[in-house]
């Protein structure tokens, strides 16, 4: 019992479906014996006031016999009166006395006897009650009739009803906790492989999976630890390739830098304007691959750091365009531009011309010399839309739903990639509001699209003040 309930929250919900059976059980016996006790004062009830009646109809009868209230008579109803138990005292219109049981010498103790050996219980409250002969009141009949007392052959009957509740409510709450445990193991089951698998991830586990998938909610929540998991290892290998890629980028110009300067120190070179520059060469390649991991950390804050303002994007396209012009001669690439008179939007300058910037230093790598690069800005509706479709080899298809993840590095990468630039410009355009897709077939090309909310070309009409 102690295994099958070894978890708090199967505990709570095999008690609670036991609680349950109990409670209902319970509550059904307090409402048969609710309505059994009801039932019976209603029918004592009727029974008091069918003596009352009766009680008043001797009275009136004999009232009418005789024409008027006679003592001799009303002693001889006294025999009558007593045996009901009944304590009765008749009163003239007036309200002056008649007669009653005292004055046909029946006492108090003869009544209690009577009412004891009857079974009536004990005596009522009063009750005056108007005799009438021929629509006429005669007089008032003060009466206190027994109460009675529900029979023991009832009393039984509703004992042997409420030992059945109480074996029902037994058995009641031992099937809900029966069901209770059989529910609690089926529905904690997962829940328990699913903490133990987070346990066993966290432990470093990257293979660890969840098996049992349900059909509920905690099956989807397991089919979402598994993507989770499935994810983190991706990134770890990522990481590690990307841990790889970076050693080999610094392990090479810090070769280069080493062996420079130590032949300097030995005397074998000269520090040369040609060795200087070579020297300065591979700083300048040590610091791009550090500027990019920087780019990468700070792209992760850029949803709360940005400095939004209304600027145009298509005045900031075309002098991040500009601005590259020469890198793009130098490699032998038309670049080539086709933008709208005027896109505006609500961004951060630094961090949109990050995102074009990107995107041109990654055609820069791709496309060979004698490619060209198309940059088009148009507005649709709400939405700015820039595209740069490029001549090169294109991505293949493998590969491209994963250009966007950080560290990844297709197999026709240049060396000089880091594996980044792509992956701060989708974080960025998220960060806006934004999106940024790519399309392409191997050996026609490649299209990059960045969307953004556009602000609205029409001028705001001014308010009128209220008068």
């Amino acid at each position: 019992m102690r295994e099958l309930l070894r978890g708090r929250f199967a505990r709570r919900l095999a008690l609670a479906f036991a609680a349950l059976g109990i409670g209902a059980a319970a509550l059904t016996a307090v409402l048969v014996n609710t309505a059994f006790n009801a039932r019976f004062e209603d029918y004592l009830g009727a029974q008091q006031r069918v003596q009352q009646q009766q009680l008043v109809s001797w009275f009136a009868a004999d009232y009418t016999r005789e024409e008027g209230w006679n003592p001799a008579t009303l002693n001889q109803l006294a025999p009558t009166v007593t045996m009901t138990g009944s304590e009765v005292e008749l009163l003239n219109p007036a309200g002056r006395p008649v007669w009653s049981l005292a004055d046909a010498d029946v006492d108090a103790a003869t009544l209690a006897m009577h009412r004891e050996m009857m079974g009536t219980g004990d005596l009522g409250p009063a009750r005056s009650l108007p005799v009438t002969v021929d629509g006429q009141r005669v007089g008032t009949l003060q009466v206190r009739v027994p109460q009675g007392e529900i029979p023991a052959v009832d009393k039984d009957f509703q004992a042997s009803v409420n030992r059945l509740l109480i074996a029902g409510a037994i058995t009641a709450g031992l099937v809900a906790l029966a069901v209770g445990l059989f529910t609690a193991r089926r529905a904690t089951a997962p829940i328990a492989e699913l903490t133990h698998a987070a346990k066993d991830l966290a432990a470093g586990q990257r293979d660890r999976r969840v098996t049992t998938f349900p059909d509920n909610e905690i099956g989807q929540l397991a089919t979402a630890f598994n993507t989770m998991a499935d994810r983190v290892e991706k990134e770890d290998e990522l990481r590690r390739a990307f841990a790889a890629d970076v050693a080999h980028e610094l392990r090479t110009p810090l070769a280069i830098v080493r062996s420079e300067l130590e032949a300097v120190q030995d005397g074998v070179r000269e520090p040369t304007p040609k060795v200087i520059t070579s020297l300065h060469d591979e700083t300048l390649r040590l610091g791009r691959l550090i500027a990019d991991l920087e780019t990468l950390a700070s792209a992760d804050a850029a949803a709360f750091t940005l400095e939004r303002q209304p600027l145009s994007l298509t005045d900031l396209v075309r002098d991040t365009v500009d601005g590259l012009g020469d890198r793009f001669t130098e490699a032998g690439i038309t670049l080539r531009t086709d933008l709208a008179s005027e896109v505006r939007v609500d961004g951060d300058a630094v961090r949109l011309r990050q995102i074009v910037t990107n995107q041109l230093t990654n055609a820069l790598k791709f496309v060979p010399k004698g490619g060209t690069v198309t940059v088009t800005l148009r507005q649709g509706g709400d939405w700015a839309e820039l595209n740069m479709a490029d001549t090169g080899p294109g991505i293949p298809a493998e590969d491209l739903p994963r250009i966007f993840d950080r560290f990844f590095r297709s197999r026709t990468a240049r060396a000089d990639g880091s594996g980044i630039g792509l992956a701060v410009a989708i974080e960025l355009a998220a960060a806006h509001g934004g999106t940024l897709t790519a399309t392409s077939t191997p050996g026609h090309g490649t299209t990059f699209t960045t969307r953004l909310p556009a602000r609205s070309k029409k001028p705001a009409h001014p308010s009128r003040s209220a008068p």
